[in-house]
């Protein structure tokens, strides 16, 4: 087993990871935060949600590459359990978080007025 790779595949499914957490429950946050339209939270939704698909399935490969690969000399300082703990913490924070959103009521949307439009108190 070669240690670094896996550790180099292990960070990159780790990455995608935190970008699908971050753009399936806080794209509102991060729209907000950057004044970016409906459309184009969408769109950077989308774009993030194709990075990590991206990411991860490279991480995979990666660290199925580091499991069939020969050990190296400079592999025995190498841990990989750290990583493999943290996979596992962000997996139950994405679930976590999925079974917190059944939980919470949807807002009315709010429209705005059109011009000429008033409001009946």
């Amino acid at each position: 087993m070669r240690k670094r790779t896996l550790r180099t595949g292990m960070r990159m499914v780790l990455s995608a990871l935190i970008i699908i957490v971050i753009s399936s429950f806080y794209h509102g946050v991060v729209g907000a935060f950057l004044s970016l339209s409906y459309d184009a939270e969408m769109r950077l939704y989308q774009f993030a949600i194709f990075l990590a698909a991206c990411m991860g399935s490279y991480g995979v490969v990666l660290s199925a590459f580091g499991l069939i690969l020969p050990a190296m000399q400079n592999d025995l300082r190498i841990r990989v359990m750290p990583l493999l703990i943290l996979i596992v913490a962000l997996v139950a924070l994405f679930f976590y978080l999925l079974a917190a959103t059944f939980d919470v009521p949807t807002e009315p949307i709010r429209d705005r007025l059109r011009p000429g439009e008033t409001i009946t108190i």
